[in-house]
């Protein structure tokens, strides 16, 4: 963590479609950079890899990369590689992979990150997953 109040470095990766970014939190080896990927490939673009900076401005969550990573994402048996970045993005939700959704239509969870609450999904064991993501990034989830 960073030692500011509005800012945290947080292990996930992100990605965003037209500035709306999705937050993929889990441990190491859970597949964050792997839905990144997907995500990346339906045409979202990379934040972050592994670290993201989320920063609180004016009751708004923005997610940056540290400079150190800008522009780089990890593909697991690959090695790095560079991707068109962008600079950052208005985080609208989150992913946790280290859990297993069970539920079909599951209720509603939320994830804090400095006092604000993001909507968060579980995992599922689906090849449908990246793309109900990407759905999500574009017209929220109805009731």
């Amino acid at each position: 963590m960073t030692g500011a109040a509005d800012c945290v470095n947080l292990h996930g990766s992100c990605v965003a479609l037209s500035g709306k970014g999705v937050l993929i939190l889990g441990p190491s080896g859970s597949g964050k950079s792997a839905l990144a990927l997907a995500l990346m490939a339906y045409g979202c673009d990379l934040v972050s890899d592994d670290r993201t900076d989320v920063t609180l401005r004016d009751g708004v969550l923005e997610a940056t990369a540290p400079d150190t990573i800008r522009g780089c994402i990890e593909a697991r048996g690959v090695g790095l590689l560079p991707a068109a970045s962008v600079d950052s993005a208005r985080l609208i939700l989150a992913v946790d992979l280290a859990h297993l959704e069970s539920a079909r239509l599951p209720q509603s969870r939320h994830y804090s990150v400095l006092g604000v609450n993001l909507p968060l999904l579980h995992r599922i064991e689906s090849i449908h997953f990246p793309a109900a993501v990407l759905q999500y990034l574009k017209a929220g989830r109805a009731a």
